[in-house]
């Protein structure tokens, strides 16, 4: 009670000018207000209240040239990211010792499509000159081809062509025959409609989020279904991945037609 009574005289006192008045009381606002402005000054000069039209339109030039640096700063750095991302383009021919680390290894990073093929079948001749086309346009993907018997030790031609699509180190998409690119009919931009809608154009980290991912959950429950429920179909294990060899897959029935 004594320190307000005497706080209460002390403000008598101070009103009748027999004391010396308080000095105001700074707030932890005010104190960040402060240092806030002290750097705004030291950064920039004066404050921007007390500049002039003329040194706020410098100063307005000069922000603007320093979002403009750091936008160009920011797209040299995509177009480097991309650049490092666009390191094929060709079709690569390997064999089967190569294939864990030219395919399964090489998904990890990025798409991989392995094309199983016969120099013989004209339908093989063409899907050949359609990848190679596809594999020049889209460098971040990896397009590779293997002669089907010597990856596949009895791989029947009836299978073939056969498209195996990778990524993050898994199988992810089987296709064998014409019928899902358009048969005999099939062209670049069919082939190229069907890998963009599953993803396999847009690199290997855009297929780890949003409906990407979904895709590729659908896609390898649509592998483990042919295999649990295709009928007689052999599903193999080899050192490099699982490949059926039974009955005609996604590409359909109606491909020995199309090429007789």
């Amino acid at each position: 009670m004594g320190d307000v009574q005497d706080t209460e005289w002390n403000d008598v006192l101070r009103a009748k000018g027999i004391l010396p008045q308080k000095e105001a009381e700074i707030t932890e606002e005010q104190v960040l207000e402060l240092l806030e402005q002290s750097i705004n000054e030291h950064r920039n000069g004066k404050a921007l209240e007390d500049r002039s039209l003329d040194e706020l339109d410098e100063l307005e030039d000069l922000e603007d040239d320093r979002i403009l640096e750091s936008y160009r700063r920011q797209r040299l750095a995509d177009m480097r990211a991309q650049l490092s991302l666009e390191k094929y383009g060709r079709v690569y021919q390997i064999s089967k010792p190569d294939y864990t680390v030219q395919v399964t290894d090489a998904s990890k990073t990025s798409w991989v499509i392995v094309h199983l093929f016969q120099d013989y079948l004209p339908q093989c001749k063409l899907l050949n000159a359609i990848l190679d086309r596809l594999a020049d346009k889209y460098k971040a993907t990896k397009f590779c081809k293997i002669v089907a018997d010597l990856c596949i030790p009895n791989y029947p031609d009836r299978n073939v062509p056969t498209i195996l699509v990778y990524t993050n180190g898994d199988l992810r998409r089987q296709i064998m025959g014409m019928g899902d690119f358009g048969g005999a009919g099939a062209t670049v931009a069919s082939v190229e409609m069907y890998f963009k809608a599953m993803g396999a154009f847009e690199g290997a980290e855009a297929s780890k989020s949003g409906s990407g991912s979904r895709r590729n959950d659908d896609e390898d429950n649509d592998v483990d279904d042919d295999d649990e429920h295709g009928g007689g179909r052999s599903g193999i294990r080899t050192g490099f991945s699982r490949v059926d060899k039974g009955s005609r897959g996604n590409g359909g029935d109606d491909d020995d037609d199309d090429w007789n």
